[in-house]
């Protein structure tokens, strides 16, 4: 319980002083990789040039290519060139995204260090992951519950024969034919039960229930992310921070959600279901194809699924950011839909950028955390820290608490950040939203922070009302 809360308030801080850190870990991480190709790269040629200069007769050739000698491979200086090229060639990527990218990486280390002051400033966001999640564990547990009544609402199946004995001790069945467990039997028969079945529309309602189990499922995360967008973005439209932030801003957004949007939920979340519905019948049939030798059919059954893995990951794409407007505007789902996809497409290198910055800062931070506890708890259960020896209970295995509390903290930090993603991604879309409807006008103000409209050299003027 300690190493538990020890994650909790680790994930706290952390997300709190992510927005002075934020910045330094993002240009830290890309010089720290412009340095490591640029040595790789000066290294690679300069070994390249060694092994030129010594005529080195080494070749690679078809009887070395798949060698499993790595110290050979060393030895050629083609190796060394190819190491070289690719050197380079990250080298001048990164090159160009420093070039290039540099606003834009701004812009998307502004708006995470303003999602650290979102969560900062409701605090209660970080605990509402833990509602949807006891829901969901509801909700299972009443999904096992009817589904062994719908599978065992057909007649039960029993079939049996006659038992064979042999020398060697072992009963064969010669035939196994149904049977009735209530008919006559000699001493060598057995009967027994194999399945329920006999009713056709069996089948039927065990699919409607699976359909059900990822509808609702779906439907419960929707609407936590809908619950969050709301109250990011009551954050991001409020002009002066913090006093015009709403009283109870989470719950304001639970109720517009569930007063107003539960329709929009319930069809975007059914659109997700059909779609991994048709992926289990498809993972059914590659089960059924496994021994068959029908080469084009495995073929075609593979691309299928890798087209509806794609889809799926597109249309969650889709949804979020529906979810989102639908938050801002209150607009339907399929409005919201085609308004967010068409924000992203006009602002697609924004959203790549900060994308992948904040992917890798939230799996950099997860790996803190998680890296953090695992050490601590290490040393703590070995016996390592003086003053806490007369606490460590005693244990023949040590490293069991330790991979478990490892564990355990990935899950809290995913949860934590999961809450800090969905921030950056509302604000983001609320960023968009705000330079396209405003122009820093006293009728049209920015909601954005001063250091947003810094980066991209815009101001508010004269107004009424001091950001």
């Amino acid at each position: 319980m300690i190493g538990l809360g020890g994650a909790v308030v680790l994930c706290l801080v952390w997300i709190v002083i992510m927005r002075w850190i934020a910045g330094i870990m993002v240009w830290f991480s890309i010089f720290a990789f412009f340095g490591l190709f640029g040595f790789s790269t000066y290294y690679s040629y300069s070994k390249y040039y060694e092994l030129k200069t010594q005529n080195t007769t080494a070749t690679l050739g078809l009887s070395q290519a798949f060698a499993l000698n790595f110290s050979y491979y060393l030895s050629l200086k083609q190796t060394w060139l190819a190491f070289g090229c690719g050197s380079a060639t990250i080298l001048i990527i990164l090159l160009l995204i420093i070039i290039f990218l540099c606003a834009r990486i701004r812009i998307a280390i502004e708006l995470i260090k303003e999602g650290s002051r979102a969560v900062g400033s409701m605090f209660s966001t970080l605990l509402f992951p833990i509602f949807p999640f006891l829901f969901q564990i509801a909700f299972l547990g009443y999904w096992l519950v009817s589904a062994a009544y719908v599978a065992s609402m057909g007649s039960a199946e029993y079939k049996g024969g006659i038992q064979n004995s042999t020398t060697d001790g072992v009963n064969y069945v010669l035939e196994r034919i149904p049977c009735s467990p209530n008919g006559t039997s000699t001493a060598n028969s057995i009967c027994e039960f194999v399945k329920y079945g006999g009713d056709e529309y069996t089948i039927f309602m065990q699919i409607y229930m699976l359909f059900m189990f990822l509808w609702v499922m779906n439907f419960i995360v929707a609407m936590g992310q809908m619950v969050l967008a709301g109250a990011f973005a009551s954050y991001y439209w409020a002009f002066n921070k913090p006093d015009d932030i709403p009283a109870f801003p989470l719950m304001g957004s639970l109720w517009r959600t569930v007063r107003y949007h539960l329709g929009s939920l319930a069809f975007g979340s059914f659109i997700i279901a059909v779609v991994q519905m048709i992926r289990i019948g498809l993972e059914y049939l590659d089960s059924k194809l496994k021994g068959s030798e029908n080469t084009i059919a495995k073929f075609f059954l593979k691309c299928l699924k890798c087209c509806f893995y794609c889809l799926e990951k597109i249309l969650k794409f889709i949804n979020k950011n529906a979810y989102i407007l639908i938050a801002i505007r209150g607009k339907n789902f399929c409005a919201s839909a085609k308004d967010g996809f068409f924000l992203i497409m006009r602002n697609i290198v924004r959203t790549v950028v900060l994308d992948k910055v904040a992917d890798f800062l939230l799996f950099l931070s997860k790996l803190i955390v998680t890296v953090a506890i695992c050490v601590g708890s290490y040393f703590w259960f070995q016996g390592s820290i003086p003053f806490f020896t007369t606490y460590i209970p005693t244990l023949n295995f040590y490293m069991t608490p330790v991979i478990v509390l490892t564990f355990a903290t990935f899950l809290i930090a995913s949860c934590f950040f999961s809450v800090y993603s969905m921030a950056v991604d509302t604000l983001f879309l609320c960023f968009l939203e705000d330079l396209e409807m405003n122009d820093g006008s006293a009728g049209k103000p920015y909601f954005m922070s001063k250091g947003l409209m810094g980066i991209l050299g815009k101001k508010n003027k004269s107004t009424n009302k001091n950001k």
